[in-house]
């Protein structure tokens, strides 16, 4: 056991000998490395593979009972300070562990096949191994300096992965959007760190979290001080886990590929900010006012992401708000106190949504052939419809990982859910309202996401004899009235020209046109040419492949937190693997469970999941053929002045999602626009104010010059006559004066 740990440093190493050979080989000998292309793809499937055996290795020594071990090295040592370098090894590191490089693995995996036609294969799978390689490290890390590097270093891979199609405007934008955006709440962490440096003379995590206990308990300093710098460090985890304020980074950095997508959003990026707050904890509970800021936080952005998520088109955004949303429930708990819940739920969590965003990663791939390599056609759900008959293994994963995160028993979002929802009841009526509604809202836009794809018919259609293009964008209002012919003609337009315009309230939806067939064509990559169909096609079995394993995730890992001894809560494997960390966070856990409470929160937490999904069923499945006797939209068509009371209601709602919160227009006619208009300020001011002495100067002494050039002609009278005048003048003013 102490050999395996002493030898856990190289977990984090093992990714890298990929990305430093491929950046070598692209620099040195370009195309012999493009050429053995595969190979270093198979290696960094090899090498993050022998970092998921160690992991499970240091998480069996975990769950055996094994103490918490820490490793250090001297680094830099003089009179008034000392820092070393060293890792730690317990229970949250391995949680981590096992979390990084299960879903690194499915996504490399994946990779392979989904980035096969790009000319930067290579590029990605160096960044991608980095990107592992930089989370690895933060996890392990023993003291906040180091955290701080890596920190920084996941930062930068995040960038040059989210624009990595960095030709195209949008994308270059968006990596510039989330640099910016979370360098605000890195610099929050770093002057936290320095605070917390001053105060405790530490940067290790023991002596930090026990001198600074001392202090407070002691009243040995000042609790304002420490309230800033906790605030300062939680500020680094808001920026990083998309918290609001700070969350307008994270739908736009859908602009990278897909499999990033899916890696930042259950793995790294979103998961660091979850790890420092489940890592400082100790600072933060022993300040319960940092404690309730971080409940009152996570409760606004899981409400948030929720509305924001109810009316996107693009399935990557709508799955990046749901993302907002989740992680605010692990917000919650944590600043609860609930620490065991928060895992729970960032480990369901995170392999549910990286079986999503791989399943819309392989509906992308399936639409791109129909609609053209344009993420506005090929993410856009209102272009999607019907695809349950050509990807139905896409289909049924997608749909389970959708039930896991309505929070449908058996499957994993369920059970951490459920468990967060009871803690916050024992915390706050509000939060628990709050929290209970936006189960509700998930239950609602995620099927509402997965109808639009997959039910129904197929929404684009292809031309028929008269070369017009058959449609099924055909537009009805929420209410169920047809709507007017021009706006009919005007979205039939749009459709033509942009394959856009269609509303997220249609229900009207066509066959296709009988004499369609299926033709089969070709098109051409740097790498040879794909046979594809002119509809939508299953993706390749590389890429179903992670997919089925993540479903196998989805349907089993809630059962980790199960207890299976009723009167002992410990009896589950997550208490006892969280057992050394509750007594080295100083959580709390309960002795028993009740199962009578917990049925009961369960009725209620799956009665309000059910009646999001009918919800969503009525207003965009085929729900309202079952009920031609009472049809609850005509009805609501038929309400007259109520109907005109609710359609207001209807269009802010829709309005104030679809358009983020109007959060991103406010950003930018507050602080953009104010940024900029203070920086033509300055400009003015140090072209006209500060240039315009110093050329003024200069102007002043050339004519003064040009001046008395003149008055010097070489007579000796006309000197003195001046020097006299001058004298006499300055001497009257000085008696002038003095009178």
């Amino acid at each position: 056991m102490e050999h395996t740990y002493q030898y856990a440093w190289i977990i984090p190493l093992l990714p890298l000998p990929v990305t430093i050979l491929i950046g070598f080989g692209l620099l040195l000998v370009p195309t012999a490395t493009k050429n053995i292309r595969r190979i270093w793809a198979l290696s960094s499937v090899l090498f993050l593979s022998i970092a998921f055996a160690f992991s499970v290795n240091l998480s069996i020594q975990q769950i055996n009972g094994s103490l918490i071990s820490q490793y250090l090295w001297s680094w830099t040592i003089n009179n008034d300070f000392s820092f070393e370098f060293g890792y730690l090894i317990d229970p949250l590191t391995s949680i981590m562990l096992i979390l990084i490089t299960t879903v690194g693995l499915m996504v490399l995996i994946y990779s392979d096949n989904y980035m096969s036609h790009d000319q930067g294969y290579l590029r990605f799978f160096s960044y991608l191994s980095f990107f592992n390689a930089s989370m690895l490290g933060l996890v392990i890390s023993s003291n906040l300096i180091q955290i701080y590097i890596f920190w920084e270093l996941v930062g930068m891979c995040s960038y040059l992965l989210i624009g990595f199609w960095f030709t195209r405007p949008i994308a270059a934008n968006a990596c510039q959007k989330a640099f910016i955006t979370n360098r605000v709440g890195d610099f929050g962490l770093l002057l936290g760190i320095l605070g917390f440096y001053w105060m405790t003379g530490s940067f290790e995590f023991r002596d930090l979290f026990e001198t600074f206990t001392t202090l407070i308990h002691n009243n040995g300093d000042n609790s304002l001080f420490a309230t800033l710098c906790a605030f300062l460090l939680f500020l680094g985890a808001v920026a990083k886990s998309a918290q609001f304020p700070l969350h307008v980074w994270l739908p736009d950095a859908m602009e990278g590929p897909t499999p990033i997508s899916a890696l930042i959003h259950a793995a790294t990026m979103v998961a660091a900010g979850i790890f420092l707050v489940a890592r400082l904890l100790p600072l933060f509970t022993v300040i319960p006012y940092i404690m309730n800021f971080i409940s009152f936080l996570g409760v606004i952005t899981l409400l948030l992401g929720a509305t924001l998520a109810l009316a996107q088109r693009d399935i990557k955004r709508g799955l990046a708000y749901s993302t907002m949303s989740q992680l605010g429930y692990i917000m919650l708990a944590l600043g609860i106190g609930s620490y065991r819940a928060a895992l729970f739920h960032l480990i369901t969590h995170a392999y549910t949504k990286a079986l999503l965003f791989l399943g819309s990663g392989s509906i992308i791939h399936s639409m791109e052939p129909v609609l053209g390599y344009s993420p506005d056609k090929s993410q856009n759900m209102a272009l999607m419809g019907g695809l349950r008959k050509y990807v139905p293994v896409t289909k049924t994963t997608f749909l389970l990982g959708t039930l896991s995160l309505c929070g449908i028993p058996p499957l994993a979002c369920f059970w951490s859910k459920d468990e967060i929802l009871k803690d916050s009841s024992l915390y706050s009526p509000i939060f628990t309202i709050i929290a209970f509604f936006t189960a509700g809202l998930t239950a609602f836009y995620m099927f509402r996401m997965y109808l639009l794809t997959f039910e129904g018919y197929f929404h684009v259609h292809f031309k028929n004899s008269s070369g017009i293009p058959n449609s099924s964008l055909y537009s009805i209002s929420l209410w169920g009235k047809e709507a007017p012919k021009l706006i009919q003609k005007n979205l039939l337009l749009s459709t033509i020209n942009n394959n856009e315009g269609v509303s997220f309230f249609s229900r009207n939806r066509y066959k296709q046109d009988d004499r369609v067939i299926s033709k089969i064509r070709h098109f051409s990559t740097n790498f040879g040419k794909k046979r594809t169909s002119i509809y939508p096609h299953e993706s390749d079995n590389t890429m179903l492949f992670p997919m089925l394993v993540l479903v196998l995730f989805t349907l089993f890992i809630g059962f980790i937190g199960i207890p299976f001894d009723q009167r002992i809560i410990d009896s589950d494997l997550l208490s006892k693997w969280l057992t050394p960390a509750e007594s080295f966070f100083h959580t709390n856990s309960h002795s028993s469970v009740d199962w009578y409470e917990f049925l009961t929160n369960a009725i209620y937490s799956v009665s309000i999941a059910f009646f999001g999904i009918s919800i969503a069923s009525i207003f965009y499945g085929s729900i309202y053929s079952s009920f031609k006797s009472f049809r609850l939209i005509n009805s609501f068509g038929k309400m007259g002045s109520k109907r005109i009371l609710l359609d207001p209601i209807i269009n802010v709602i829709y309005n104030w999602s679809y358009n983020r919160g109007y959060i991103d227009l406010f950003y930018t006619r507050i602080f953009t626009r104010s940024i900029r208009g203070l920086s033509q300020l300055t400009s003015f001011f140090d072209k006209c104010i500060i240039d315009g002495i110093i050329n003024g100067t200069g102007i002043a002494s050339f004519f003064i010059g040009e001046g008395l050039k003149y008055i010097g002609g070489g007579r000796i009278s006309s000197y003195l006559f001046f020097y006299l005048f001058y004298y006499l003048s300055i001497f009257l003013l000085i008696n002038f004066l003095s009178l």
